[in-house]
């Protein structure tokens, strides 16, 4: 009929849910690749494992934006208003995705995605550059990022800073 609406109706804004974004930064082994599928599931374990099934279904943590390259990354979760603690806490237990070593640190939180974005993430994001450095008295390839220098070691990696490599 003319005039009517068709299509599901929306829920009044007071009783929609309240959301707060969480901008994490994450930085691992240069040759670690990590997908948002693989950082959604390691948070997910981790509250789960810290908070119980229920407080972690209270959170409802989700990555709403994931980039990562070359050990580095940011991404953007999505936690429920009052759950905000119980969410920071769950993403400080991160310490691997899908095998590889991660740290995981909150720049901040915030009421929408665009503040969060504006304020926490894009501009933190450091360069990283292919360098052959001396490290225990031979020269070797190392990815360096600022001040901290990964020095390849047959298949892995040493952390150093760019003190340790002269």
């Amino acid at each position: 009929m003319p005039g009517e609406r068709s299509g599901v109706k929306h829920l009044p804004k007071h009783l929609r849910p309240r959301w707060r974004y969480l901008a994490v930064e994450l930085e691992a082994w240069p040759d670690a690749a990590v997908s948002r599928g693989e950082f959604q599931r390691s948070v997910w374990f981790a509250a789960q494992n810290l908070v119980g099934d229920a407080g972690s279904a209270d959170a409802d943590l989700r990555v709403v934006r994931f980039a990562f390259d070359s050990g580095s990354g940011e991404a953007l979760l999505r936690v429920r208003r009052g759950e905000v603690e119980r969410a920071r806490a769950a993403v400080a237990c991160v310490d691997s995705v899908h095998g590889n070593p991660i740290r995981v640190a909150v720049r901040g939180v915030s009421g929408t995605i665009r503040a969060a974005a504006e304020k926490y993430l894009g501009d933190g994001a450091e360069s990283s550059s292919d360098e052959t450095v001396a490290f225990d008295g031979d020269c070797r390839r190392a990815v360096v990022r600022g001040e901290r220098v990964d020095v390849e070691l047959g298949e892995s990696f040493v952390g150093a800073t760019t003190f340790d490599c002269r």
